[in-house]
């Protein structure tokens, strides 16, 4: 190994390691929240594309966790930006931490992919722009990743909370 590859291993076991400690805090938060709202869930954590990626998930399948989702996974954006916030207090440092519950955003992020993949392929037959209706920032990157993987470029455009995606044809 040359001094160079030694210190880029060394960069990225650092880089897991305070990901990994990002998801211990994570969980020891929702937990604590979990205990104070009497509801059941199991928590995982693991590293996905660079950042810290916390799921709660009931084994009974039991609809109570749907209430940490909220209609549209409003809930569920709070509690990640108050996860993100226990993390930050702990650590000093700004965390991407994703958080999912009862499986809402691995169902939501299928879905996107498959509205991405339409909208690049009516973009490449009518050779016009496909504008979608507004997003979370969330559902803008997995957009944005569908249309890549399809060959096409996109953008986001307007202000928050109506900024939305566009499907450019080649």
């Amino acid at each position: 190994m040359t001094e160079g590859t030694t210190a880029a291993a060394a960069e990225g076991a650092d880089t897991l390691t305070r990901l990994e400690q990002e998801g211990e805090i994570a969980a020891d938060y929702l937990e604590g929240l979990l205990d104070i709202a009497d509801l059941d869930g199991d928590i995982d954590m693991d590293v996905e594309a660079d950042r810290a990626s916390v799921s709660i998930i009931s084994d009974a399948g039991s609809r109570d966790l749907e209430k940490l989702v909220g209609r549209d996974g409003e809930v569920l954006e709070a509690l990640q930006e108050l996860t993100r916030l226990a993390v930050h207090r702990e650590t000093g440092d700004r965390s991407r931490l994703m958080l999912d519950i009862a499986e809402y955003r691995a169902k939501k992020r299928t879905e996107l992919s498959e509205l991405g993949a339409k909208a690049a392929a009516e973009a490449k037959s009518s050779g016009k722009p496909v504008n979608l209706d507004p997003m979370t920032p969330f559902e803008r990157k997995v957009v944005h990743d569908a249309v890549k993987a399809a060959g096409l470029r996109s953008e986001s455009e307007g202000e928050e909370p109506q900024r939305f995606v566009v499907v450019l044809p080649a």
